[in-house]
């Protein structure tokens, strides 16, 4: 995407030095739900990700989120995507989507039912305005199976739990990354333990410095990666003309 051949790899490895294998980091996430393809373009804000495998939680994850015709993407999604990408390799994982973070189980059936009550004698499909944007209203009666034309005083406690539990543990399954083509960053490069930090100097080589992205460090969104590349360039060019 920028110009890179990636030959820095390859005579880093020819000079000694270990190459952690390049992968995409801050990557958009392709699942196999196809209802999240009628949410393209829908952006969701304060929402809670989780990230699981063989039942175990292994990231968790607050913020922003986007929904695209592949699947989910946005600053909390890429954060997270290295860590899918690394475990997808050992098998299947879920993210389970918490539209109402800042509500446990037993608060939100409480606001559903007081929704419930103030939109008494209304259907189903008309009560939800006020709980989620209006694109995301379809999908979720869909998943939930209930009746779109049902009174809302005619919902089962069956039901209103089951509505709960889909708003709090929206599932999606991943089923790989975009790829570098779509990447931000990359994760993977020269092994930090064979450069000095001090200096970004070569541990193996002399007069030897690398900077930004040839690097395994990489870090998550919001201009980190960018400082990192300053701050690394910076401190080997220094270092460099002092060495001389």
């Amino acid at each position: 995407q920028t110009g890179s051949t990636g030959d820095g790899y390859r005579w880093a490895e020819q000079l000694g030095h270990t190459i952690i294998k390049p992968v995409p980091a801050l990557n958009p996430v392709k699942t196999s739900e196809d209802w999240v393809k009628e949410l393209q373009g829908l952006s969701l804000k304060n929402v809670s990700l989780k990230l699981f495998q063989n039942g175990k939680k292994q990231d968790e994850r607050f913020g922003e989120m986007l929904f695209t015709h592949f699947g989910v993407s946005g600053p909390m999604v890429m954060d997270m995507s290295k860590n899918i990408g690394a475990l997808l390799k050992d098998g299947p994982v879920k993210l389970i989507l918490d539209l109402k973070p800042a509500l446990d189980f037993k608060k939100l059936d409480k606001r559903i039912q007081r929704d419930f009550q103030e939109f008494k004698g209304r259907m189903f499909k008309n009560s939800l305005k006020g709980l989620l944007p209006l694109s995301m209203i379809p999908v979720i009666i869909k998943l939930s199976g209930i009746e779109p034309e049902k009174k809302v005083d005619y919902i089962s406690r069956e039901e209103r739990n089951k509505l709960v539990h889909l708003l709090k543990e929206l599932e999606l399954t991943p089923t790989g990354l975009l790829g570098f083509k779509w990447s931000v960053v990359t994760c993977g490069g020269v092994a930090l333990k064979e450069v000095n930090p001090n200096t970004m100097g070569s541990k193996k080589i002399e007069n030897l410095y690398f900077a930004g992205e040839i690097l395994d460090l990489d870090g998550p969104s919001g201009g980190y990666n960018l400082q990192e590349c300053w701050s690394t360039g910076y401190l080997a060019g220094k270092s460099a003309v002092k060495g001389h």
